[in-house]
């Protein structure tokens, strides 16, 4: 079985070039799945039957993983099977006609229009990192964008005259984004007033967000200040970045931006994960008619 797994995780870095740690992911999975089979006395992936794997999502359950946990170990189980019918190492898809549990069960948390506005003026914007900050908060909200991306993006991925900005995302993949006047206007009074601060010949590298060494943000240091400034700004809610970025997909949906396009700046490879957006506007539709219906 491993070595089957070998020649998958091959194909996907080879042939589609999945990034590293996805490719991790998928190795976790699968090496989880075929010591199940071994503790089941399953020698082979032909000898897979949909009981077990039913059997091996329940055993997940019992073990109290997260739902989103669970359907990412049935979808790496379900590409390893595409494989492995492809390759004709086996003759039958057992998993392809299982369904993943409904991501949508545990909406995102997101952040009301308010509550984005109090969080994007907390920053001290008379100070350099302020400003930084700052711009760093607006680009993210403006862009929808993941922590990961916005660390890693360079000056030269900004486009400032026509108001975009060029991103990697998950696989290498690269798209093109948006920016509005609020983030375009705050970026670049950071790269006028603070970047030129902050850079030091040694770490020069062209990364649009610095530390005070000069160096480029980690995410540990953008989760330290992003959440430093939602105690700030008074925010109760169970709070990350990435809630910025659900906030922004959500208040896209709210003023009837079309899911496909969402998708897009989002960087989904699927519309079925960016639909999860479409459950918070239902609830958000419920909990208006709760609240002001007079039969509610």
């Amino acid at each position: 079985m491993e070595e089957l797994i070998d020649q998958f995780l091959n194909f996907l870095s080879v042939e589609r070039g999945l990034a590293a740690n996805t490719i991790s992911s998928y190795r976790i999975d699968l090496i989880k799945f075929t010591v199940f089979l071994e503790k089941n006395h399953i020698a082979s992936m032909g000898s897979v039957r949909k009981n077990h794997l039913i059997k091996y999502l329940m055993l997940l359950k019992d073990k109290r993983l997260s739902t989103n946990s669970i359907s990412r170990n049935l979808a790496s189980i379900k590409t390893f099977y595409k494989f492995l019918v492809n390759e004709k190492h086996v003759k039958e898809n057992v998993a392809g006609i299982l369904e993943s549990p409904r991501l949508w069960k545990k909406l995102p948390n997101t952040l009301s229009v308010e509550e984005v506005d109090r969080l994007l003026s907390a920053p001290d914007r008379r100070s350099w990192m302020g400003i930084r900050d700052r711009a760093s908060l607006e680009l993210l909200y403006a862009t929808g964008m993941r922590v990961s991306e916005l660390i890693n993006l360079k000056v030269n991925d900004l486009n400032m005259d026509v108001g975009f900005i060029k991103c990697v995302g998950k696989g290498s993949k690269e798209r093109i984004i948006p920016i509005g006047k609020r983030a375009k206007d705050a970026v670049k009074k950071y790269l006028d007033k603070s970047r030129g601060r902050l850079v030091k010949a040694k770490y020069q590298d062209g990364a649009l967000f610095l530390t005070r060494l000069g160096r480029r943000m980690s995410r540990q240091n953008f989760w330290k200040m992003i959440k430093s400034y939602a105690r700030r700004a008074k925010i109760k809610k169970e709070f990350s970045p990435h809630v910025l970025r659900h906030s922004f997909a959500s208040h896209l949906l709210e003023r009837g931006a079309d899911l496909r396009i969402i998708q897009e700046m989002l960087g989904h490879s699927d519309i079925s994960t960016t639909q999860i957006y479409t459950h918070i506007d239902k609830e958000r539709l419920k909990s208006i008619h709760h609240k002001y219906h007079p039969r509610g």
